[in-house]
């Protein structure tokens, strides 16, 4: 793996292309992620200039000024006109656990290529959680985490989890008659059912900028889960070095802002004029009230 990254490192050429210094200086270098994962640009097509020409729908660059094209950007990321952000292409080679796989497809704005068991046979790696985020289930969240385990309870969690995928890993092997020559073995496409969720496996992801903004906006929130919400913060900050006007807008109206709905923008309103507002009158479900609340950083009127 290594010596074909540096390999491809090696590897320079002419172009005429629009290409990012920061990001030639990092193409192919794979970024860590978990205890065995981690994520590289192969490939990316087109810069901030890009976005800006597509909107503009005109030839040649430099014929505004830095300050106009970064206005242009944020007024498009302001006003949601996502076409000019698909001009854009990145393609990243990721290496992450099969339970973070599974969930990472629901984004089917991509094209993704997978390693394949069936042709391949899958490597003993695993994804085992370091202690501190070994959490219970939240009671009153379902698809969140709560307290952390602690002392024995985490250990036995930590070794069932290990022994698990050893054993399995260990059974799928057995089944391919890897290493005895006596036995016919069974097909790689029917051995893989064994494997635990934690199997790390790997392909290629390629999206373009628009739909990769999407991608961030949700697994790169607090709110994701913590082993997908690490490869996209990592993501995020290859978009800085990518596309930094956009990047920054993106941080400015998406990531750091939000969307009100009509009662909500109602309820803001009167309390900016000195009103009075409670939930009752306010339009809002109770969970709507709390989280307008929590965005604005403020405390929920009595």
């Amino acid at each position: 793996m290594q010596a074909d990254i540096e390999a491809l490192r090696a590897q320079t050429g002419e172009t005429r292309r629009a290409t990012v210094a920061a990001m030639e200086e990092i193409l192919h270098l794979p970024f860590p992620v978990l205890d065995h994962g981690f994520i590289r640009v192969v490939d990316y097509m087109g810069d901030d200039g890009a976005v800006v020409q597509a909107a503009r729908v005109s030839y040649g660059r430099g014929t505004k000024q830095v300050r106009e094209d970064r206005g242009l950007i944020r007024y498009l990321m302001r006003h949601r006109h996502t076409t000019p952000f698909e001009m854009c292409e990145i393609k990243f080679h990721v290496k992450l656990p099969i339970f973070v796989a599974r969930q990472w497809i629901r984004h089917r704005t991509a094209n993704v290529n997978e390693y394949s068991a069936r042709y391949s046979v899958m490597d003993r790696e695993f994804y085992i959680p370091a202690p501190e985020h070994l959490a219970a289930q939240s009671s009153d969240n379902r698809q969140g985490r709560g307290a952390v385990l602690e002392g024995a309870e985490a250990a036995e969690v930590l070794d069932i989890l290990r022994g698990d995928a050893m054993r399995c890993h260990a059974d799928y092997e057995h089944m391919l008659g890897t290493g005895d020559d006596s036995r016919l073995g069974l097909a790689r496409e029917l051995a893989r059912m064994n494997l635990t969720l934690n199997t790390y496996t790997q392909w290629y992801w390629k999206i373009d900028l628009h739909n990769l903004m999407h991608f961030l906006s949700l697994r790169a929130d607090s709110h994701a889960q913590f082993e997908i919400r690490v490869y996209a913060e990592i993501m995020l900050d290859l978009m800085a070095r990518w596309v930094p006007v956009i990047h920054e807008a993106f941080m400015d109206y998406r990531m750091g802002g939000m969307h009100l709905s009509r009662p909500a923008l109602a309820v803001v309103r009167k309390a900016l004029a000195g009103e009075p507002v409670t939930q009752a009158d306010s339009g809002l479900s109770p969970r709507e009230w709390r989280e307008l609340w929590a965005a604005l950083d403020l405390p929920m009127p009595a």
